[in-house]
């Protein structure tokens, strides 16, 4: 027994002299978290952040995103104060976005947009979190746990167009963007938020010769898509009338005028439609004030439909027995 002992840690001490291939050491380093190094990877660390920041760069012109993304960061965690600290943050997120991972790219740039605020090519940061947000918007899937893609969210889309305009609500790209919220929520088909934010583009710009009448011409649609619904909305088309009106007078040689006439007139029958139908109701159960509420309410909506020809019949024919019920009674 003692000799079978013996043997078995002979066996093992001599498998660990035995030279092996280890893996890559997990290192931690403080403020920029567990990393993996392999032997000799330590040489893309400097001591001053100026040699560390042109590691990343070089790293980036090489197509070398990963070691660009570990080393910029670096920069900004151990020099977050520096000279050379925002041109860093900008490469992780430029880094990051090269390596189509723009969810995370979106972050990096919203950092650098918190943190550095007077950095000078901020602009052109916003730029970049808007053709991130562009991309989302045309269909491109959000990752699960950051890694695999796996669905869309006009939610979320929204929400980086909402925080464009945060970070710069008077720049370049900040009217689109507050339009492009507008579509998002068309896309989610809540039409009442779609609405909301395309009037809060056309009150925030209304300076804008483009932007306004653009914005006011979408609240209108978006009111009418939201009146076509399966049951048909007589509030919201009455909105997207207002607002249809308040476009034509307000831009009367735009040429979607005669589209928008044209939509006017087709909402208002089909409210006229709708009027006339709660009329009858109200007839056909006797409740004539209802009713004859509701056959002038067909009438005032549309006075040259064919609703409103019935809705004339119907009151002269409540008021011709009005009169013959009173002349009876006399």
């Amino acid at each position: 027994m003692k000799r079978a002992a013996a043997l078995l840690l002979a066996t093992v001490l001599g498998l660990l002299l035995l030279p092996v291939r280890t893996p890559a050491p997990l290192v931690y380093v403080p403020g920029e978290g567990w990393t993996y190094e392999t032997p000799g990877s330590a040489k893309w660390q400097r001591a001053r952040a100026e040699d560390q920041l042109k590691v990343a760069r070089d790293a980036y012109d090489e197509g070398r995103f990963k070691l660009a993304t570990k080393a910029a960061k670096r920069v900004v965690s151990r020099w977050p104060n520096s000279d050379f600290a925002p041109d860093a943050q900008y490469l992780v997120g430029q880094s990051y976005e090269l390596r189509t991972r723009d969810e995370r790219a979106f972050k990096e740039y919203q950092k650098l947009v918190e943190r550095y605020p007077k950095y000078d090519q901020f602009d052109t940061v916003l730029v970049h979190q808007f053709e991130i947000a562009n991309r989302f918007l045309a269909g491109q899937k959000f990752r699960l746990w950051g890694l695999i893609r796996l669905y869309r969210s006009m939610e979320k889309t929204a929400e980086m167009y909402s925080k464009i305009i945060r970070n710069g609500q008077y720049s370049r790209i900040a009217p689109q963007a507050q339009l492009n919220i507008g579509v998002a929520r068309e896309k989610q088909k809540d039409y009442y938020l779609a609405v909301r934010a395309y009037e809060k583009a056309a009150d925030l710009y209304a300076d804008n010769p483009v932007m306004a009448p653009e914005a006011l011409y979408r609240a209108g649609m978006a009111w009418y898509k939201q009146a076509k619904t399966s049951e048909y909305d007589q509030s919201a088309a009455g909105s997207a009338i207002d607002t249809f009106t308040d476009f034509i007078i307000l831009y009367p040689a735009d040429p979607r005028v005669p589209e928008l006439r044209d939509y006017i007139a087709s909402m208002k029958e089909e409210q006229a439609r709708g009027a006339l139908r709660i009329a009858r109701y109200y007839d056909k159960r006797h409740k004539l004030d209802g009713a004859k509420v509701y056959y002038n309410e067909v009438l005032r909506l549309d006075s040259t439909s064919e609703y409103a020809e019935t809705a004339r019949q119907r009151l002269a024919a409540l008021k011709a027995k009005e009169a013959k019920a009173g002349g009876s009674n006399n």
